[in-house]
């Protein structure tokens, strides 16, 4: 069988893929992988009231940065020895995070890797939200000497759609500027998606069916979950109470440098689809259905589209 190879390396001002070099897999390891705005952080939140604890009582989220770490964040607190000792340390199943195509991620046959995928159109609109809530703290935590810095977002919502449904930061990219690639993300992973440790879950169907989606996680990662176990983490999760949480932390968190204007209740923004239909204009729409053409096959594009309803 073929199996997937490191064949990128991907270095900018958000991401490093060498940091995966540090990874020592466990066998049960599990991976959540998107481009960015898919369903990262609930996914995540989800594993951890599985895999740690239920937070349905907690006035806040805990943070995930430290019981899940995001190997690949180049701003990440650690050097690349550091985060390799200290994902060492975790003593509960890890379930780590990357923002990296499947070129540029090693893969392991004892790894479990969810891939987790949102209409790009969507993802563009929560990316707008995201993007323009940069603080200047974070910018500078972006900026490397010597290499191209992250340019601000100066607002524009047409040229911004330009640049990333037609452009890439790398040169093998077509779309993503001024991050990475999004659709070639999935389409990396949708490759091989015949693979026995991949799961691909869209957002749209974890919205409309989240007990669906936990007892399909439970499954996957093989966990053993009754009926009230899978409804306790559905109530911890849904996103009103997420939300709620995420408002709660910014108010406590407001002596702290912020990433996010607004803090995470920015960061947890709506949670809804389809707002680009008042926005993206007929020729915003063609193209992306240009790029979308090159850069996807016809099945993924179905899917990012349409979720589990392309695939009946």
């Amino acid at each position: 069988m073929d199996y997937p190879k490191v064949s990128k390396t991907y270095l900018n001002h958000h991401l490093d893929s060498s940091r995966w070099e540090v990874f020592e897999p466990r066998a049960d390891d599990i991976v959540v992988t998107t481009s960015y705005k898919c369903g990262t952080t609930f996914t995540q939140q989800i594993l951890y009231n599985m895999l740690v604890r239920n937070t349905a009582k907690d006035e806040t989220f805990p943070p995930l940065g430290p019981v899940s770490p995001w190997l690949d964040a180049r701003f990440f607190p650690m050097s690349k020895d550091e985060l390799g000792g200290y994902i060492k340390t975790l003593s509960h199943r890890r379930f780590l995070k990357s923002h990296l195509p499947l070129d540029g991620l090693p893969y392991f046959k004892e790894v479990k890797y969810i891939i987790v995928g949102r209409d790009p159109r969507d993802v563009f609109m929560s990316l707008v939200n995201h993007y323009g809530a940069y603080t200047d703290f974070f910018y500078e935590q972006l900026t490397h000497e010597g290499e191209p810095e992250m340019p601000r977002f100066d607002g524009d919502i047409r040229t911004l759609w330009k640049h990333w449904i037609t452009r890439g930061w790398f040169d093998w990219e077509q779309e993503g500027y001024p991050f990475w690639s999004n659709m070639h993300h999935t389409q990396s992973y949708w490759d091989y998606k015949h693979l026995p440790n991949f799961l691909f879950l869209h957002y749209s169907d974890m919205l409309s069916d989240l007990p669906a989606t936990v007892k399909r996680l439970a499954e996957f990662i093989d966990l053993s979950m009754t009926g009230d176990e899978v409804a306790e983490v559905v109530g911890a999760v849904s996103f009103d109470r997420v939300k709620k949480q995420a408002v709660a932390e910014s108010a406590q968190a407001s002596k702290m440098p912020e990433v996010f204007k607004g803090g995470q209740a920015t960061f947890i923004n709506k949670g809804t689809n389809g707002r680009w239909r008042d926005v993206l204009t007929d020729e915003d729409l063609g193209l992306y259905e240009e790029t979308r053409d090159k850069v996807l096959t016809p099945d993924c594009a179905a899917w990012l589209e349409e979720g589990a309803a392309s695939l009946s």
